[in-house]
């Protein structure tokens, strides 16, 4: 695909614009760093994107952070891959994308074949003890900086507080919840711009400078389709349709248009499938794969992985179960990923050109404070899990390595790669004593 480069200069909001090597560098980091799920990853690229590097202006990040939220699919990854096409188009959005997503296949890949051969990792498991802390520090460190630019008024401060309401208590489906704040911005762009319509910004304002057109637009669908569909359709011509890898792939190609909502939307609908309907696993076993996936950096729906890995592995057909197990991870991932590019790459050039529309920009930023809500009921429901064991007690370590590395990030501005290795040495070295 062509290099599109995009300029990411905002009026009033100058940031800077890195070479191509040293964005990989920092794609290559980050996915070995991005751990704690969406909210942990999000939370990550905006303290590097934005706060630190500047290479891309708040306002751009979270206008991409709105389209990815209305997305199926993983939105971290796919934020990622926006902002990589932000910087270096089709090429940087692809890089972007599979170097957040390629240390956590590797890792998990092996965690899966130790977990498969030889039973739980216990030294993992310490060094998430020690995560789990650092993360929810993280995600709240987010939600402070996002929610001091996000909620300017008291209609963005309720559209937050009724998000976080509505999904915590009262169980709405996320996806209602995006869609319910962009028509409440939307109609307010109408009825009352002030409320939600960032100053300065103009319906004549849309931004033209962005390539992009329906004839790309076009090539990217048809050959991502191609793709998407190829290795799936190779493995029943030369396999059988009947086989595991087979299935697997059309399955897991149909959830792919369908996780609204994050992981933890998804995984009672394919714990159920791949439990009850195809046998490709047991129960117990997809419970530990979500906890091996929440150890790894990358994001959750990275248990699809193990799911396939481990359904293959005990339905080997004629192949050793390691061959097997690997293959059912690859074409997991794949099925599960490519369409994710499909999304970026084929709409964030029309959602760049319309950010200037006042209506259209006034129901993303509803969307931004109702976000805010959600990530405070993810971070709740991570202290929850991270400072409450389900041994009974407070986590009295964990809490104070909150307050910790809480005060570090807002304070003192501290980096977030040696907070996470840090707080992985700390879980480690704790649980020896």
């Amino acid at each position: 695909m062509a290099r599109e480069s995009i300029d990411t200069e905002i009026a009033g909001d100058p940031v800077g614009h890195p070479s191509f090597r040293d964005a990989l560098r920092f794609w290559w980091k980050l996915g070995w760093i991005s751990f704690g799920g969406p909210s942990g990853q999000i939370a990550i690229m905006h303290s590097e994107l934005v706060e630190r590097r500047r290479w891309i202006s708040n306002e751009r990040f979270l206008h991409a952070l709105n389209f990815c939220m209305l997305l199926p699919g993983p939105e971290a990854q796919q934020l990622a891959t926006y902002c990589g096409w932000l910087l270096h188009g089709n090429r940087g959005g692809i890089a972007a994308g599979v170097l957040f997503v390629l240390p956590a296949a590797f890792l998990l890949w092996v965690l899966s074949y130790v977990y498969m051969a030889y039973g739980e990792v216990k030294i993992v498991a310490a060094a998430f003890d020690g995560l789990k802390p650092a993360v929810l520090a993280i995600v709240l460190a987010a939600l402070w900086k996002i929610g001091c630019k996000a909620l300017k008024n008291r209609a963005r401060w309720a559209l937050a507080f009724s998000a976080f309401v509505g999904i915590y208590f009262l169980g709405v489906p996320f996806p209602l919840i995006v869609l319910g704040a962009a028509c409440a911005g939307f109609a307010g762009g109408v009825w009352r711009p002030d409320w939600f319509v960032t100053e300065g910004v103009g319906a004549e304002g849309m931004d033209r400078g962005t390539p992009g057109g329906w004839g790309r637009t076009g090539r990217i669908l048809i050959l991502g389709g191609m793709l998407w569909s190829l290795p799936v359709l190779l493995l029943g011509g030369c396999l059988g349709f009947d086989h595991v890898l087979f299935r697997e792939g059309v399955f897991f190609s149909k959830t792919a248009v369908v996780t609204f909502g994050g992981a933890y939307a998804v995984l009672p609908y394919v714990g159920q499938q791949a439990v009850e309907h195809h046998g490709w696993l047991q129960a117990g076993q997809m419970m530990d794969g979500l906890g091996l996936a929440e150890t790894t950096p990358g994001p959750l729906v990275m248990v699809l992985q193990f799911v396939g890995f481990v359904g293959a592995w005990q339905h080997p057909g004629s192949f050793p179960p390691l061959l097997a197990g690997t293959l059912g991870a690859l074409i997991t991932s794949w099925v599960t990923f490519v369409p994710c590019f499909i999304w970026i790459l084929a709409g964030a050039p029309f959602v760049e050109r319309l950010r200037g529309n006042r209506r259209l920009s006034a129901a993303m930023n509803a969307v931004t404070a109702a976000v805010v809500g959600v990530i405070l009921n993810l971070a709740v429901w991570f202290g929850l899990h991270a400072l409450l064991p389900a041994s009974g007690g407070v986590n009295w370590a964990g809490l104070c390595l909150v307050i910790v590395v809480l005060t570090g990030l807002i304070r003192w501005k501290w980096e977030v790669v040696p907070v996470v290795f840090g707080a992985a040495a700390f879980g480690v070295g704790r649980s020896f004593f």
